[in-house]
């Protein structure tokens, strides 16, 4: 295997959507949506390509997505009071992480990372000189807050955060971002907050954005993704909030980088946040969570904690297998079983082995129906 700035390059999510693919399983690995998006938003990408929308759009984005973007932040009931000038409209989440680091990291500067997280998390950091310190959760993936600060060092810069968390399904709360405020608030470390699931969180849950907390707030990147809230992403077009002097900093950085996102996105995105309806995309999503979770109970797989957000749920095997890896579970389940997960240490920088594995639930009903109608009769 090849090894790029010191990371092996290779990974289970893309193995595994291949074995999928290759035994005709049930595709449930990754969270890429397998249903249609809005006919309202292709109307309006259809009407995109009638205008003058096929140049850059000005650094910042488009003007009008801005506007909007305020008045649907506005509108949410713990609401997000924004300037124009805290906005930016990226590529999508991944260049946000990468270029907020390039605009605070120097070399050796230390970047904690709070374990199971995205894969390219750790990359992004060494690749802009940083070091990954990592922190793992706890066995029933809350903080140890105590702990946590043994993490912190003269030498941190950042830490980054993503709720509601892939894999986990957690979401952090008002106290959590509290309790992050005052292990930071004495150092030079910034945020780089992840909330690319903000319009998933189910149940009594709501979102608590890092930007609305008044001292955060001045240290925070904090990064959304149009392709997450409307199952688009391969439109290439999120957007990214901070404060007035870190957005500077980061668009000296993004002018060189990709100066602008997708310019007929960015309109049709625009248009579509005028009639979009949060609360229509979180029951519809919910409504798959309860849909897996419920048909799950009868199968031998067990769900210790429901997802709280996102699109993901975190599932322990041990009771179908005391001995396999979750490495070798996961292939097994795949190959053998015919339903595609991920194995959780594929979260985690070096961790072999867990007791759990990762679910998506972002597709169609019938699909998460068959699949686990199938894991009833087979497991």
């Amino acid at each position: 295997m090849k090894e790029i700035f010191g990371f092996t390059h290779y990974s289970f999510f893309t193995e595994m959507s291949e074995l999928a693919l290759k035994h005709e399983s049930f595709d449930l690995s990754l969270g890429l949506p397998d249903f249609d998006i809005d006919e309202r938003l292709k109307s309006f990408l259809k009407e995109s390509a009638d205008l003058d929308t096929h140049n850059y759009e000005p650094l910042a984005g488009n003007p009008l997505l801005i506007t909007n973007i305020i008045g649907f932040n506005t509108k949410r009931k713990n609401s997000i009071p924004l300037q124009s000038n805290e906005i930016t409209i990226v590529p999508c989440a991944t260049f946000a992480l990468y270029t907020a680091l390039k605009s605070i990291l120097n070399q050796h500067d230390e970047v904690i990372i709070i374990q199971p997280s995205y894969y390219t998390y750790a990359p992004a950091v060494v690749m802009n000189g940083g070091i990954p310190v990592y922190y793992d959760l706890e066995p029933d993936f809350t903080i140890n807050w105590d702990l946590l600060k043994t993490c912190i060092s003269e030498k941190t810069k950042a830490i980054i955060v993503n709720s509601p968390q892939n894999p986990t399904g957690k979401i952090w709360k008002q106290e959590d971002w509290n309790r992050l405020y005052e292990l930071i608030k004495d150092r030079d470390a910034y945020l780089i907050s992840e909330e690319i699931y903000d319009t998933y969180c189910y149940d009594d849950a709501e979102h608590y954005s890092s930007f609305i907390h008044p001292e955060l707030k001045e240290r925070t990147f904090c990064i959304f993704s149009f392709g997450k809230m409307f199952h688009t992403s391969g439109w290439k077009a999120s957007y990214m909030l901070a404060s007035e002097k870190l957005t500077a900093l980061f668009r000296i950085h993004q002018q060189y980088i990709s100066y602008s996102a997708n310019a007929p996105a960015q309109y049709a995105l625009a248009k579509y946040l005028e009639v979009f309806d949060p609360s229509e995309n979180k029951a519809m999503m919910q409504k798959k969570r309860d849909i897996f979770d419920e048909m799950l109970k009868e199968t031998p797989l067990q769900i210790e904690k429901q997802a709280e957000g996102s699109v993901f749920q975190v599932v322990n095997f041990r009771n179908v297998s005391k001995t396999m890896t979750d490495v070798e579970f996961s292939k097994w389940l795949t190959i053998d079983k015919k339903v595609a997960c991920l194995p959780l240490s594929a979260f985690y920088n070096s961790r072999q082995n867990s007791d759990y594995i990762r679910f998506s639930f972002a597709k169609k009903d019938e699909v998460i129906i068959q699949a686990l109608e199938h894991l009833k009769k087979n497991l």
